[in-house]
């Protein structure tokens, strides 16, 4: 939450500043108020937010929140669903303004307000009167707690109103609102805040030049979705502060429903909270899932069960068998022997993370300067790629070192610069030499600049020699031999050195950036059941509705319902019974076979009963629960009704799940 507020920073005090500048203009009545006035031209700003819909509600309650802190109480937010018409948005408009019930059917009535304080007239009059008597109140006399004239309020605050989904207002609806404010801008400082997830050119297609003319638009822009998901990355998975990490295929799950769904960062975040809950939930270890301080305390408070748990971990069992035997038995059988190596385990799987981070950025700072990028632009692809599998044994890892091998000086000193930052600003301890190496090899790079202008001067002063020998043998020969020498020429200093920085990175990776399934105990940190969480995510809606309505005892739990064989039970729901039948149709379905099929089967169990007048009570009783599973089979998508036989439905869903 503390990430996404800074990430709205910028956009919401541009936003306060837009307002504020309206609202003073009104305040003071100045020049350029006055002009706007005579053209009737709303203030309005165009909040152009992306496609990510679902993250636009987070945005929208935090400009709510500084505006009624900063500018004005009197915001009002509505959405298309609720504004069907132009009396239903005055309802709407007017509802959250003032705090109270209104009177829809009262719109076309020109009274400011009825007799009853609770019930207003929407009209853009009511709205007015009402407008000019809460200003004129005192502090003490604000018409709701909320909106208590303090002093950070001017003495004639805007309405604020915000259309959170503009592309789903009908064009009548939002015409015919901005004709009648524009009318009465002078008399009511109303600002508009368009929320557009597409592009600012909607305004124009839905509004007329007759009507977008009496609007004074600003254009306001947030950040892309990826690069708010890169920051989200960087600032909870790419940290040592939180102790619990992803796997890279859950990883990828949760990368590729944001890329390939719906690019919401917070249907990312709540699939990242999924992951907490389901590893602290289904890992019994997960209690050593804690920070550095904490692990001494936990390690020697583990249960005999535990450490048994420890034992038969896979990483565990592959750290063992590695040791001698002697400590192979201490592992395996003494409890306290076990727990002082668990914890040191655990503060090198610490270590590990920290390490790992800080090259893990200097090697991005290298590959994301690479032309077409072979390992990625954003950290988050060279990330997976490093979580995956050995990174230095990648074909594009190969590439980018060869990219690498070709960089100029320019390039190559600004990457250790920056190296030199992200390692001296690390929690790791163990980079003190590594950043005396990158210094040291930008000072051989200064050295070079000046040797480098020497033999400038020695190239031009041979040249000139060159150009003297006017004798035709001489100068043959002299260009034999330059001939020869580029042929057998030898690599520069620059081209030595830039090799050695070079083959120094790619140690650093091979030494540090090692996959986190090779260290042992990281299943206590690490979340790797990326089928339990793709199964949560991607939704599968027909396999789920076939299962269910098959058989209905996977989801009730009710031995009664439970059929072997294909049958049919008769205590099944309707709607059950009516689609196993309908399953054994072909695309035409004869609705009075499937009643009697139907009544067959929930008949099947009961005894025949010889009272003609209750047995027409029961077919009817039958006939209304048929027509009613029936009606919902083709609520749910299964059937639809035949134009060429009347008392047939047509099938329309086909193929197992």
């Amino acid at each position: 939450q503390q990430i996404q507020e800074d990430l709205n920073k910028q956009l919401l005090d541009n936003l306060v500043s837009f307002l504020s500048r309206s609202h003073s203009d009104f305040q003071e009545k100045t020049t350029e108020w006055t002009c706007r006035m005579k053209f009737r031209e709303i203030p309005t700003a165009a909040l152009v937010l992306g496609v990510n819909v679902t993250d636009h509600d987070l945005t929208f309650r935090g400009l709510s929140d500084v505006l009624q802190d900063n500018i004005t109480p009197y915001v009002a937010l509505l959405e298309a669903k609720d504004c069907s018409g132009i009396k239903h948005l005055m309802q709407k408009l007017m509802g959250q303004l003032m705090n109270c019930d209104v009177d829809v059917d009262s719109l076309e009535d020109e009274d400011c307000v009825q007799a009853s304080q609770n019930r207003i007239r929407c009209s853009m009059p009511s709205l007015i009167s009402w407008y000019e008597s809460v200003t004129k109140k005192t502090g003490s006399e604000t018409p709701s707690k909320k909106r208590n004239s303090s002093s950070r309020h001017w003495q004639s605050p805007p309405v604020v109103v915000i259309f959170k989904d503009m592309e789903s207002f009908t064009t009548k609806v939002l015409q015919d609102f901005i004709v009648i404010s524009s009318q009465h801008i002078h008399e009511l400082p109303l600002v508009l805040i368009f929320g557009i997830a597409t592009s600012p050119m909607i305004i124009h297609r839905l509004l007329p030049h007759s009507v977008s003319s009496l609007l004074c638009i600003e254009l306001f822009q947030s950040l892309s979705c990826k690069e708010h998901l890169a920051t989200i990355i960087d600032k909870l998975l790419l940290t040592t502060r939180f102790p619990f990490k992803l796997g890279e295929k859950v990883l990828q799950v949760l990368i590729n429903i944001f890329l390939y769904h719906d690019f919401s960062v917070q249907n990312f975040i709540k699939g990242f909270q999924l992951c907490i809950v389901e590893h602290f939930f289904s890992q019994p270890l997960s209690v050593l899932c804690c920070h550095l301080v904490d692990i001494k305390k936990r390690v020697y408070s583990l249960s005999n069960d535990q450490c048994e748990n420890i034992r038969r971990l896979p990483s565990f069992r592959r750290y063992v068998e590695q040791q001698e035997s002697g400590k192979q038995i201490e592992l395996l059988t003494n409890d306290n022997f076990l727990k002082e190596e668990t914890e040191k385990l655990l503060e090198d799987l610490h270590v590990y993370h920290e390490n790992y981070v800080s090259i893990l950025r200097c090697l991005h700072v290298f590959t994301s300067s690479l032309p077409k990028y072979p390992l990625g632009k954003q950290i988050r692809e060279l990330h997976c790629a490093c979580l995956e599998n050995r990174v230095w044994e990648t074909e594009e890892y190969e590439s980018s070192l060869q990219l690498a091998r070709m960089l100029n000086k320019t390039d190559l000193v600004t990457m250790l610069q920056q190296c030199v930052e992200i390692l001296m600003s690390s929690s790791g301890k163990k980079f003190d030499k590594t950043v005396g190496k990158l210094k040291e090899f930008l000072t051989q790079f200064q050295n070079l600049e000046a040797e480098a202008s020497q033999e400038r001067d020695v190239s031009v002063s041979s040249q000139k020699e060159l150009q003297k020998k006017t004798d035709l043998y001489h100068l043959q020969k002299t260009l034999l031999e330059l001939k020869e020498s580029r042929r057998s020429k030898k690599l520069t200093k620059f081209e030595m050195l830039r090799f050695e920085v070079v083959d120094y990175i790619d140690r650093l990776v091979r030494k540090y950036l090692v996959p986190a399934d090779n260290m042992a105990l990281h299943e206590i940190v690490y979340f790797n059941t990326a089928a339990l969480l793709r199964g949560h995510l991607n939704a599968a809606p027909r396999t789920a509705l076939h299962t269910a309505l098959n058989n209905p005892h996977w989801y009730l739990k009710n031995q009664a319902l439970k059929c072997d064989g294909g049958g049919i039970s008769n205590k099944a729901p309707d709607i059950c019974i009516v689609y196993k039948l309908h399953l054994e149709c072909g695309r035409l379905i004869n609705l009075v076979d499937w009643l009697e099929a139907f009544s067959t089967v929930v008949t099947a169990a009961e005894e025949p009963n010889g009272d003609a007048a209750s047995s027409d009570q029961v077919d009817d009783l039958i006939h209304a629960r048929f027509i009613r599973a029936v009606s919902e089979l083709e609520l749910l998508g299964f059937i639809k009704p035949s134009k060429q036989k009347t008392d047939h439905v047509a099938r329309l869903t086909w193929g197992g799940c």
